[in-house]
């Protein structure tokens, strides 16, 4: 008999504890309800009791939660229309007052979220949205965490996602895109224009300290076009000696008729004519037509008369 009720005690006892046991785990905290008021005390991970029938254990996790922040639509202060969706992540710090002073503090905290981020919209313009996010994210940080102090939350990070345009604002960003690349160009063009125009100048002045420079170039373009075995030979003609001609032809042209040309001392008959003064330039220059002259076969050959440029 005795023995029978050992064994009945134990088997209470036994099922007492089985009913009173609870596991708490590592990333959770535990908070004792007796009678619907809570303990100070905050139960840790492991193994914990409590007294079945008046105790109620509430377990709270610990671990950072990531929550996405839907799409908000709003209008920046440039009256802009975007959509912005941001994700949040924070955690539980308090256990206590997460759990007593809100109801359900995940759907505080994402209804927090969501008015943040349409205030922050209209606050911000649009390349801020674009360019300048991480003080966006800093300032929405700190929306969002005002309230959640109070709730036992802290707000670790809000991150903006992506910023949704309208098709007709992507065209005309795409336009000013183009544009500005097209500035850049051009600028770029005429700072080269600019600095080859300085060069020649400089290269302008120094042949025309040595007029012996432009006539070597002159040969030296001569070769290079002669190289490639072209039929057709392009030779430049000084723009003064043809004004020179002209200037010639109209006194001529202009001289009153019956007015006879200036007499000249007569040389004896079988003495050689005296050789025309020539320049150094001018001398130059009908050695160098001289010298295309041979060098172009299929061209026709060009007289020049001598005695007319001495004049």
């Amino acid at each position: 008999m005795i023995a029978e009720v050992l064994i009945a005690a134990l088997s209470l006892g036994a099922v007492g504890i089985v009913s009173s046991a609870r596991i708490i785990k590592q990333f959770e905290r535990g908070l004792i309800f007796r009678f619907g008021r809570t303990r100070e005390a905050i139960r840790g991970p492991g193994l914990t009791l409590i007294v079945p029938g008046v105790d109620r254990l509430r377990k709270v996790n610990m671990q950072i939660v990531t929550m996405p922040i839907p799409a908000q639509d709003g209008i920046t202060r440039d009256n802009v229309t975007v959509k912005v969706d941001a994700v949040v992540y924070f955690n539980v710090v308090d256990p206590l007052r997460a759990v007593v002073n809100v109801q359900d503090y995940l759907f505080a905290v994402s209804q927090v979220a969501q008015t943040s981020l349409r205030s922050m919209i209209g606050k911000s313009e649009l390349d801020d949205l674009l360019s300048n996010r991480e003080r966006l994210n800093q300032g929405l940080e700190v929306m969002i965490d005002n309230p959640a102090l109070n709730w036992g939350i802290h707000i670790d990070r809000v991150e903006i996602k992506d910023v949704a345009l309208p098709d007709s604002m992507k065209r005309s960003m795409s336009r000013q895109a183009e544009a500005e690349r097209e500035r850049r160009a051009r600028v770029i063009t005429a700072d080269g224009e600019l600095q080859a125009s300085h060069k020649l100048a400089e290269a302008a002045a120094t042949m025309a300290d040595t007029p012996t420079a432009l006539q070597l170039r002159l040969l030296e373009t001569v070769v290079e076009v002669a190289a490639e075995k072209n039929s057709t030979l392009v030779l430049p003609f000084p723009v003064e000696l043809l004004r020179f001609l002209e200037r010639t032809s109209n006194a001529e042209a202009n001289r009153p008729q019956g007015t006879e040309a200036p007499a000249t001392a007569e040389i004896p008959a079988g003495t050689p004519a005296p050789p025309a003064v020539e320049s150094a330039p001018e001398r130059q220059l009908l050695r160098n037509i001289g010298a295309v002259g041979q060098q172009s076969t299929d061209s026709p050959r060009r007289h020049y008369d001598r005695n007319t440029v001495d004049q």
